[in-house]
Parts: C-alpha cells; sequence; structure tokens
C-alpha cells in the first residue's frame, strides 16, 4: 500500500519519496512482501501532503493509484470471490494483514449490504489527515467492488463523517449516488442485487486456496505482532485517559493474563506500552509549533500538564519548552499531522 500513497502523491506533483524519507519511510524501493509500515509514519506523510495539495478530495484518486494484487494474497483471493458479498466479507475478515487502526464492516441494511469504515485517528469532521485517509480507503473499496462488478456499479447511498467540503460534487461524481456529509459513519450502501449477482471472475477453487493462504497469515501475525495490536488499542484510547490492560485485553479478544503473557514474552508491559506511545507522540507533537503545551498534555492522556512536564523531563531530561527551543535553534522542526 506505500507504492499506491507514493503515486497519490506523485499524482499531484509532490516529491513522494522524499516526504516518506522523512517520515521514516522509504518508498524508493519495491517492498519486501510482508513488510508493514507503521501507522503513524503513514499519517505523517499524509499531513504533510495536506497542505500542499489544494485539492480537498484528492483522496479519492486513490482509486487511480493502485492494483489488487499490491493487496497480496488478499486481492487476489477478492479477484476470485463469487460475489461481491463474498468478496468484502473477506476484506473485512483479513483487513488486519493490509492495516492494524482501521476497522471495515459490512451489516445488511434497509437499503441494501451497508459497507462501513472506522479510520480510528480521531473525527474527520476535525482531523484533517482522517478525513483523508477514510477518503482513501472508502475510494478503495468501492475500486474493488468496480474491478469485480463493473465500472457501472453504483451505490444506492454514502456518507461520510468529514465536513461537506466545497467539492462536493466531486465526491457524487465518484460515488455515483448522493453523499451525506457531517454524519456519524463512513458508509456506502450496495442493492442487494448488485452485492449478490455472481460475478465473470469467480473462481471458487482458488478462492479457497486463497483462503487457507490468509487465514495462515493472519495467525502468523496474532502470533508475532501482539505489541502493534496491543499499541492500536493504546491510541484509540490515548486522549480519554480510559485505556486499561484489562480493556486492551477484551479488545484484541483474550484474557488480561494471556495479553500479559504475550508481552512479556516481547519483553514489554502494558504501561510500557503507554509510556513508550507517550513519547514518541509527544516528540513529534512538541516540534510543531502550532500545538500548545497544554494541547499535547490532554492529546496524550495526562491530567495536568505538570504531569506532562515530569514526564518528558524523565524522557529528554529537558522540559517540553526548553526542548522546543533547542530544537528550533539546532535543526528545523519536522512537519508532523
Amino acid at each position: 500500500m506505500g507504492q499506491m500513497f507514493r503515486r497519490l502523491l506523485e499524482l499531484h506533483g509532490l516529491d513522494a519519496v522524499g516526504i516518506a524519507r522523512n517520515a521514516g519511510v522509504e518508498l524508493a524501493a519495491i517492498p519486501a512482501p510482508g513488510e508493514r509500515i507503521e501507522v503513524d509514519k503513514i499519517d505523517a506523510i499524509l499531513g504533510v501532503a495536506i497542505p500542499l495539495i489544494p485539492d480537498p478530495a484528492f483522496g479519492l484518486h486513490a482509486a487511480r493509484c493502485w492494483h489488487p494484487s499490491e493487496l497480496g494474497v488478499l486481492g487476489y483471493a477478492w479477484l476470485s470471490s463469487s460475489t461481491l458479498r463474498t468478496g468484502l466479507e473477506r476484506a473485512v475478515r483479513y483487513s488486519r494483514l493490509v492495516g492494524e487502526r482501521g476497522i471495515a464492516e459490512i451489516e445488511d441494511t434497509r437499503q441494501g449490504l451497508t459497507v462501513r469504515f472506522w479510520a480510528k485517528r480521531g473525527n474527520p469532521a476535525v482531523v484533517p489527515v482522517a478525513a483523508v485517509f477514510v477518503d482513501i480507503v472508502m475510494a478503495l473499496l468501492l475500486d474493488l467492488c468496480r474491478m469485480n462488478a463493473g465500472a457501472a456499479l453504483r451505490p444506492v447511498a454514502a456518507t461520510l463523517r468529514r465536513r461537506k467540503p466545497d467539492v462536493a460534487d466531486a465526491y457524487e461524481r465518484f460515488f455515483g449516488c448522493p453523499v451525506t456529509f457531517g454524519v456519524e459513519e463512513n458508509t456506502f450502501v450496495l442493492s442487494a442485487k448488485d452485492a449478490d449477482r455472481a460475478l465473470p471472475s469467480a473462481n471458487r477453487q482458488l478462492a479457497a486456496v486463497f483462503d487457507k493462504l490468509l487465514i495462515e497469515e493472519l495467525a502468523r501475525l496474532d502470533k508475532s505482532d501482539v505489541v502493534s495490536r496491543c499499541r492500536a488499542t493504546v491510541l484509540e484510547h490515548l486522549s480519554s485517559g480510559e485505556g486499561t490492560a484489562e480493556g486492551a485485553a477484551k479488545q484484541l479478544h483474550m484474557s488480561p493474563r494471556t495479553l500479559q503473557r504475550k508481552l512479556a514474552e516481547a519483553k514489554t508491559t502494558y504501561l510500557q506500552l503507554v509510556d513508550d506511545t507517550r513519547r514518541d507522540l509527544a516528540l513529534r507533537y512538541i516540534e510543531d509549533p502550532r500545538r500548545s503545551v497544554t494541547d499535547i498534555t490532554f492529546s496524550l492522556g495526562f491530567s495536568q500538564p505538570s504531569a506532562f512536564t515530569r514526564a518528558f523531563r524523565r524522557w529528554t531530561g529537558l522540559s517540553p519548552s526548553d526542548y522546543r527551543a533547542k530544537s528550533a535553534t539546532s535543526s528545523p522542526p519536522q512537519a508532523v499531522p
């Protein structure tokens, strides 16, 4: 998926490789199979790109910048699915192989088969990175459907949590249906007829082989990447301060004792993950002159600025204001989302 982000930025005249390198991501080479990029780094790339692209609907162009084969086995399983419903069921079931923070869902509703996506990056109505990331994922999901069912596929309806942009008509042209903005969910709805129509690309035998491979991939991910999965739950609840080890264990579908054991095997603990996550975000946020210390304090889930200052001094040996002043004189601050 990193190559899709590269093409999307280059489509708008940006130095995608340079922007990504500043965020700690190497996009110049074709990635190795199974290589994963930290979600925060992808968000950092978007955070730099968004102010440089005048088109607020540029995320929809992601549909022009990729191919299902870039999803690996999941992409080929999709292409061999017998209906859009079975393809979407696969996309939901194995979505963590593509990304571990966002959540895709499908549900039968009165209108038809509703496809829903939660970015888990804050409210798209107020967080630009969240709004653009939702646009990208929704565009890719719908483009997947059109690859199998044909370019003429039109949803019954679509909704987005982001505020209505000045170019709202671009969204209606892309989705091919009315789009409602500023609501609670990011969705598009396929009619039951379209969702269950037999697809000419269907191949049940190949799909069964791909499903077996996907199950094995998911098992490997579950076994080896529990730290990343737990960190995602920490990020989700960080600003509210409501995250607990027990809550994380429940969200990861395991007992607190099992989570504790798995984290211990990875030589960490839940509290250490919280501390490390806060530190990493604090060092990014503090270099953004637009963010006050108070804003950073509450974004990281601290109860008061003095608590954040103590933690920051423990991490760096400096107070937040001293660290910011030192960074400003020693090197240009890196842009952050």
